[in-house]
């Protein structure tokens, strides 16, 4: 695994579509389609975090798990998303990491106002195959969102993962998201090097859950979401499909390579109610 690869391989179908429905004129559309829209965003705000989340354990994770106190793996990275606000501890006995953030709000270098605590338990080698990290929060709050769920990230080999979310929810003002996920990032280039600029993951997977207005939705990669880390592909995928589907039958598609070429560029189509438009994606990454 190298090294902020989770940050960057965020769910971003889901984070995309929730920016083209936010441009699109939702008045003209029926509820159904904004009911579509709501979940499609709702899983992209939660896909961030859990890409956040994964990224601050990874950089978090000690260079020893045999040694208490162990330093992190990734410093850099680690003050690159969480600066002062963090307090790191390991404790070997347990192979437990515990990144707190306090009690009060503290604002990182992003911008991002977190408090509480992400705890999370390794289990084997880390970074060796087979082996599995369980990450769970404790009092977590994200911009004065609570956000609650456990997140079992397993490593497969050969740089590739799957990642199981299980009772997540995100409450805020406006309602509670709740859902649970599975994902698996396979790597198809890249082996063997220390670059990230040449990986290649396809990923797959599907989320089922209820939105923060109460109706519930399946969201299913269709055609695996290709990513390629090439100059001008980086911020989104060069192929693959994403369904959402509510309980009030409405289906959004989104589609990353609709002219089959896998073009290094951030042109999609998003389906929704028989209507397909062009759009462009990639800008939350």
């Amino acid at each position: 695994m190298k090294r902020s690869v989770f940050r960057t391989l965020g769910f971003a179908a889901l984070a995309s579509t929730s920016l083209l429905l936010a441009s699109c004129d939702k008045s003209n559309d029926p509820q159904s389609t904004v009911d579509a829209a709501v979940s499609a965003e709702d899983q992209s705000l939660a896909e961030d975090e859990n890409a956040t989340v994964a990224d601050l354990v990874e950089a978090g994770s000690p260079s020893d798990a045999a040694v208490s106190g162990s330093p992190a793996a990734e410093p850099t990275d680690l003050s690159r998303v969480a600066g002062s606000c963090v307090t790191r501890t390991y404790d070997a006995a347990t192979r437990t990491l515990t990144l707190d953030f306090g009690t009060t709000n503290c604002v990182g270098p992003n911008g991002v106002a977190r408090r509480g605590k992400i705890v999370a338990v390794f289990n084997g080698g880390y970074r060796q195959t087979g082996s599995t990290v369980t990450i769970t929060l404790v009092n977590y709050y994200r911009n004065d969102n609570l956000h609650t769920g456990t997140r079992t990230i397993t490593n497969l080999g050969q740089g590739s993962w799957s990642l199981d979310v299980q009772n997540a929810s995100i409450t805020t003002t406006a309602g509670t998201h709740s859902w649970t996920s599975q994902r698996q990032y396979t790597r198809t280039a890249g082996f063997g090097t220390r670059t990230i600029a040449d990986d290649e993951y396809s990923v797959t997977g599907q989320a089922t859950g209820t939105n923060r207005k109460g109706v519930s939705y399946t969201a299913t990669v269709q055609q695996p979401l290709i990513k390629k880390f090439q100059a001008g592909c980086a911020r989104t995928f060069v192929a693959g499909t994403v369904k959402v589907l509510t309980s009030k039958e409405k289906e959004l598609l989104l589609n990353y390579d609709p002219t089959g070429t896998q073009a290094c560029d951030n042109i999609a189509t998003i389906t929704v109610n028989g209507n397909t438009r062009t759009i462009r994606v990639g800008g939350r990454l």
